[in-house]
């Protein structure tokens, strides 16, 4: 097991190879990208869930039988 010395220089050189502002960047992307894999594995919060019992409903777009019967009608004359 790595002791705390040889930590410290591997966080220095991780550092100076990247940078703190690409660091901090690649910080948030990990998190994101941890709480969509939790999400998706169904243990996420309760939020994504509201979402999707709030997405608006598909109306009956199927013509009724009068309406069909009164196509049919006109095309027979």
């Amino acid at each position: 097991m790595p002791g705390m010395t040889e930590l410290i220089v591997v966080l220095v050189i991780v550092v100076l190879l990247f940078g703190t502002k690409k660091l901090k960047t690649l910080g948030g992307d990990l998190g994101s990208a941890i709480k969509g894999f939790r999400s998706a594995l169904g243990g996420g919060d309760d939020k994504s869930k509201l979402d999707a019992d709030q997405e608006p409903q598909l109306k009956d777009v199927t013509p009724n039988t009068s309406t069909q019967d009164k196509v049919e009608a006109n095309k027979e004359n």
